[in-house]
């Protein structure tokens, strides 16, 4: 074979590695194991494009990097297969969602088979896979079964919990638990009922039933995340979104706030990454307080049985500028402190708080709106009253949903004090100029503070929570900004939860949990994918779906998170039916060393494995405290979109659309249009492809062209997508120039972190290389031959020579020091010079050109597993040979050319050796023909040598 032929010759190793299960690691060894994972990618109806491989392709490098330096690698891929999408598709055509996910599976895994991935597919896990999600369900009935102990800082089986209340009652429980959880004595306890019992430990238990605001989308039928709601609407679809207050299945991961928090320090992501954790968890040290409630009159719905209204608050010490009160629209005691005359005011303002995503109420610092209650606290340390106001920058699930507003020292009070004309008190002597903005300072001393008059913020802080724990008015306290998981789904394509409901309780049912033998619970079947007529979730479809035939199960499934939040153990024992993963599978492979993905999952998928990790440590099922320990987010590839020009009043109203090329615009007035990249080739538009694929714009028109006939397109730097028409399909990329090219550009394109545009018309070279690279084993093809019989081989059996190692050395050097750095771009040009290099010296010997196919195969596998045979190697042994070995000795370098200066002119170079002494340097300088010819015989006043640099002679 003298031409190199890709596509047969990657078909051909593709099918090798799946035959012979080439990436299969070691399941006994000694050798050391490396965990490498991508982020569990959602199947997509569109398939993967360009931009899709990239994480993948520098995930694949060091996977085939790790095991050529003798570790086990295990490199696995799955698909978080339930989702939204696929069941938006059920509901408009009918079509079980099972079938398109199925369906988006199977091209999925054959684009990502065509890149030549070096994946063990015989682990290839799917969260929609009833034998997967039978674990998933699993965990969910351990953390049921479980409470977190603050005493031992972790999660305890609940009978440790209900032992204590029966010795003690809750006296001595340290317990993360609802916060109305009453406390009772062993007696009180130990003469419950056995219901009363368990409903009393429901509000300790890891994931419990909750009222919670949450994100409802009306037109999905469903509660949507944080990360699924932009701008007020959702993500999918762009229908309106709105805040509600719902049951829902909640997880305590407030519980692990802390031990999240401080488990950043001990894993190597990037410090920004880590920040937006920080951020999300949001720690913060102060104080509740209880502001009772002023008399008010009779209330709207005549209920005056609330008392006081708590805050949380960082700073304590400002309690005496409190001014107003606000609380968030969705405050339980909204409706209790609404006086009749604002009943209608308060009743539109909660209305329209509902139409806006917390996120986009949060970010909104331009616009003041709120609304006063009617109703009045009061200041427990100097009994003023306090207006209580609405507003929608304070979020019901932060701290406790109500703000005391003190002006003179928070910005966001202050614009809310001038708007409403409400008072600013200074509290502090160093706040300067409180009538213009707010000032947050903590110097200086206390004024217009009753009893912390003169004092500085540390006393001040002290004596003020001091007071308020001796009345039972309130007390120091540590609060996060990170709430309670929200773990319910009001659709169908969703794991079902393993709960049934039976009468009893307070609430009249209560939640208890499946016996384990029936996992997996299955999805039923249902007659449409939406809720039912009475508002039920679309599991509410399904006939005589019942628990033994009598008891109603739950009707909301597990919302996207759930599989995904433990998934890179079940790749390390996939087939296991009696538990997620052995003992001794999880023992051995520990923790993924490093993982790869996008920023899109920081404050979502991460928090929550990182969450499911910890729990399942506690409980003794994993033996480390992080999931991950290295963390790489890959930079997205952006599109780059091309476009026609069609001259404005052309192609409406009848007339022809003329459109012209981008050089003879001349002043034109134009619209740019965008046009399909696939069919544009270095700026010259394919103009037949066009008017096929786009009959609608393109009836009768006119091109006006450049004076060689070619259509110039524009061309600018966009985001990827179908809109933009610059979504480049990898199977077209991979069909003409081959997965190795493709694996080589996406990798020369930059570094791995940061966004870059995609351009085909760059390509090219990395082609050329290929071919370069090909050339130091083949000889090219005469002109006009056939392939067969005119193959020659020229690889020889010779020495190489000092020049050729030091090419092959300073290469591997520069390999491995990338590759350790995930500094690929660089090793790809590396590369580059390495062959144009050894193709200088004509060198085709096999010492050097081995150890080169070594060192290129992580990046360019097919065509190096051809060569690897061609050199006489056992065809597919290059996965399990050694990475070459770098000699420092090859690069010392035994002479130096020196450039000769003659008064601070470069006039000719000499070699030297390199241990030379400079006396023997210059005398052998001043003898040299050139030299004396540019000295005219003049005799130098002084030579100076610099050893390896240069020598200057003076004249």
């Amino acid at each position: 074979m003298a031409d190199y032929n890709h596509r047969e010759t990657e078909q051909k190793w593709q099918r090798f590695w799946d035959e012979n299960h080439t990436y299969k690691p070691a399941v006994t060894t000694d050798r050391p194991k490396y965990y490498v994972l991508d982020m569990f990618p959602y199947p997509s109806g569109a398939g993967l494009h360009v931009g899709h491989p990239l994480g993948y392709i520098a995930s694949d490098i060091v996977s085939r990097y790790k095991r050529l330096k003798g570790y086990n690698v295990l490199h696995p891929m799955g698909f978080d297969s339930f989702g939204l999408p696929a069941e938006q598709y059920a509901i408009q055509t009918g079509q079980h969602p099972a079938v398109t996910t199925e369906q988006n599976l199977t091209r999925y895994i054959e684009q990502l088979k065509n890149i030549g991935f070096s994946y063990d597919w015989s682990r290839e896990v799917r969260t929609s896979d009833p034998s997967y999600y039978k674990w998933t369900q699993w965990i969910f009935m351990e953390l049921f079964r479980s409470w977190y102990n603050k005493e031992t800082d972790k999660a305890e089986p609940i009978e440790t919990l209900l032992a204590k209340f029966a010795a003690n009652g809750t006296t001595g429980v340290q317990a993360v638990c609802d916060e109305n959880a009453p406390a009772f004595t062993a007696d009180e306890w130990n003469s419950m009922t056995e219901t009363e019992q368990y409903e009393m430990s429901l509000k300790y238990r890891l994931t419990f039933l909750a009222d919670a605001v949450v994100n409802w989308c009306p037109a999905l039928g469903t509660v949507l995340a944080n990360d699924e709601v932009k701008d007020g609407v959702s993500e999918r679809g762009g229908y309106p979104v709105e805040q509600k207050l719902m049951r829902q299945w909640m997880m305590r991961i407030t519980a692990y706030a802390d031990r999240l928090l401080t488990g950043l320090d001990t894993i190597d992501w990037t410090e920004s990454l880590k920040e937006q954790q920080r951020n999300w968890i949001g720690k913060s040290v102060g104080a509740s307080v209880k502001f009772p409630l002023a008399e008010a009159g009779e209330k709207a719905d005549g209920d005056t049985s609330a008392s006081f209204i708590e805050v949380f608050t960082t700073r304590v010490d400002t309690i005496y500028g409190v001014t107003f009160m606000v609380l968030a629209p969705e405050h339980e005691l909204v409706s209790k402190l609404t006086t009749p005359e604002q009943a209608e005011a308060v009743a539109a303002y909660v209305n329209a708080a509902k139409l806006r995503s917390e996120r986009d109420r949060m970010a909104d610092t331009k616009v003041i709106s709120g609304v006063f209650t009617g109703s009045y606290c009061v200041n427990p340390f100097n009994d003023e009253k306090v207006p209580i106001y609405l507003a929608d920058y304070v979020l019901a699930g932060y701290g406790t949903g109500a703000v005391m507003a003190v002006p003179s020292g928070d910005q966001r009070d202050w614009n809310f004090a001038k708007h409403f004309n409400l008072p600013i008190v200074p509290i502090l002597d160093s706040q300067k100029d409180v009538e213009e903005q707010a000032d947050n300072t903590k110097e200086g001393h206390y004024i217009n503070s009753g009893m912390i008059d003169g004092m500085t913020y540390k006393d001040a802080t002290a004596t003020l929570i001091a007071w308020l724990e001796e009345r039972g008015l309130g007390k120091g306290k540590v609060n996060y900004r990170m709430r309670d998981a929200v773990f319910s789904r009001q659709r169908y394509w969703g794991e079902p939860v393993p709960v049934y409901f039976k009468e009893g309780g307070s609430t009249g049912k209560l939640p208890y949990l499946i016996d384990e033998s029936g996992l997996p619970l299955e999805l039923p079947a249902v007659d449409k994918y939406l809720p039912t007529e009475t508002g039920e979730p679309p599991l509410g479809r399904a006939e005589d779906w019942k628990y033994k035939g009598k008891y109603e199960y739950e009707l909301s499934t597990m919302p996207g998170w759930a599989g995904s939040s433990w998934y890179w153990y079940r790749y390390m024992d996939p087939q296991n039916n009696d538990e997620f993963a052995s003992k001794d599978a999880i023992d051995y492979w520990q923790n993924v060393d490093l993982y790869i993905g996008g920023t899109e999952h920081a404050t979502g998928h991460l928090l929550y494995s990182r969450f499911w990790n910890k729990f399942l440590k506690d409980r003794g099922y994993v033996p480390q405290e992080e999931p991950f320990k290295k963390l790489i987010n890959q930079g997205m590839i952006q599109g780059r979109s091309n476009f026609v020009y069609r001259v404005k009043g052309t192609g409406v109203e009848g007339t022809a659309p003329v459109f012209v090329s981008l050089n003879q615009l001349k002043g034109q007035e134009v619209t740019p249009l965008h046009v399909d990249v696939n069919i544009v080739e270095n700026d010259v538009l394919d103009v037949e492809a066009f008017k096929k694929a786009r009959p609608d714009l393109t009836e009768n028109a006119e091109f006006i062209t450049e004076p060689d006939g070619r259509y110039i397109v524009g061309a600018e730097v966009e985001k990827m997508s179908k809109s933009k028409f610059n979504v480049v399909n990898p199977d077209m990329i991979v069909e003409k120039y081959g997965a190795d090219v493709l694996r080589l550009y996406e990798m020369f394109l930059g570094p791995l972190e940061q966004a870059k545009p995609w351009n085909t018309n760059g390509i090219d070279g990395v082609y050329r290389f290929i071919r370069k690279f090909w050339r130091l084993f083949y000889k090219d093809s005469p002109a006009g031959a056939s392939d067969e019989g005119t193959s020659q081989w020229i690889v020889t059996d010779e020495q190489p020579t000092p020049a050729e190692l030091k090419v092959l050395h300073k290469t591997i050097k520069k390999t491995e020091e990338d590759i350790e750095l995930y500094s690929f771009n660089t090793s790809v040009s590396s590369f580059m010079i390495c062959v144009n290099e050894l193709a200088t010296l004509n060198c085709h010997k096999r010492a050097i050109l081995q150890e080169l196919v070594l060192l290129l195969s992580p990046y360019a596998p097919h065509i190096t597993e051809e060569l690897w045979a061609a050199l006489g190697n056992e065809p597919g042994t290059i996965s399990s040979a050694e990475f070459p070995k770098f000699n420092p000795n090859y690069l010392v370098e035994d002479s130096f050319e020196y450039p000769i200066q003659i008064n601070g002119k470069v006039r000719t170079t000499i070699s030297f050796a390199i241990d030379r002494a400079p006396t023997e340097i210059e005398r052998e300088v001043l003898a040299d023909e050139i030299v004396q010819k540019w000295m005219e015989g003049k005799t130098p006043k002084k030579v100076v040598v610099v050893p390896k640099r240069i020598v200057n002679v003076v004249l």
